[in-house]
């Protein structure tokens, strides 16, 4: 198994964010994790990926509020629920966040290199790059052009080429649809098949139940930071109650 989350619980002062979530990935897989805002999905991606964790230690000592975490996070067998964030993403393990949030004062090639700034090597470097280029080549096409002047499509593109960069083997990907136009929203979605293909094992959170629950092998439910239910797309939109109440269909 890639990814195994055991009885993971994430607290913000007295507010319990997450409520003993567990889920698994195995390697090749496309997963995802849906629910409504406010479900929690997005400090699911964050607490694997050890921001929360990051988050913890930068509250210390401070008036921000207390974070707390517990439960286990495992990659590739091993433990990494204590392991700093930029060394997870040195394991494989890598986190393309919400709303995109590319360097916005940056180019894009800046952006790029970015995410692949704990891996050296230029040859490797030049390699990854071109592999990003023949993914999206809208990119190669505004290497100069400053990241914050992108439309709203090309820049979840640079933050998914960005995530890339780090060579993932696990990709979690955080609501790559929002804000995007319909034909946009689908050249997303395909763009991420893609991403399967070459091998890359990919966690998806999102809200477009109808579009995702076609795309993966697995899918798991979100409510009030618990899950509550998951399996295959089909049989999930079979459940008239989880339809209704928690997909919104």
């Amino acid at each position: 198994m890639l990814l195994e989350v055991n009885n993971l619980t994430v607290c913000y002062d007295k507010a319990m964010i997450l409520n003993g979530i567990s889920l698994k990935v195995d390697t090749g897989e496309l997963v995802s994790l849906v629910g409504p805002n406010g479900a929690g999905k997005s400090t699911v991606l964050r607490a694997i990926t050890g921001l929360v964790a990051w988050e913890k230690r930068m509250k210390r000592g401070t008036t921000g509020g207390e974070v707390t975490i517990e439960g286990d996070v495992l990659f590739e067998g091993k433990p990494i629920s204590q392991t700093p964030a930029h060394e997870i993403v040195r394991l494989g393990l890598v986190h393309c966040p919400e709303r995109r949030r590319p360097f916005r004062e940056m180019s894009v090639q800046d952006n790029l290199m970015a995410g692949a700034y704990l891996f050296g090597g230029k040859g490797q470097v030049q390699d990854d790059l071109d592999k990003v280029f023949q993914l999206f080549p809208v990119l190669k096409k505004r290497l100069g052009q400053v990241s914050g002047t992108l439309s709203g499509g090309e820049q979840q593109m640079l933050a998914v080429g960005r995530a890339l960069m780090s060579r993932p083997k696990l990709l979690c990907i955080d609501e790559p649809s929002t804000g995007l136009a319909p034909l946009m929203r689908q050249e997303v979605f395909n763009k991420i098949v893609e991403i399967r293909r070459t091998g890359v094992t990919i966690l998806l959170v999102e809200q477009e139940v109808a579009s995702v629950f076609s795309l993966t092998d697995r899918n798991y439910v979100l409510s009030s930071g618990r899950i509550i239910a998951q399996g295959k797309g089909d049989d999930l939109l079979q459940d008239e109650v989880i339809r209704k109440t928690y997909l919104g269909l």
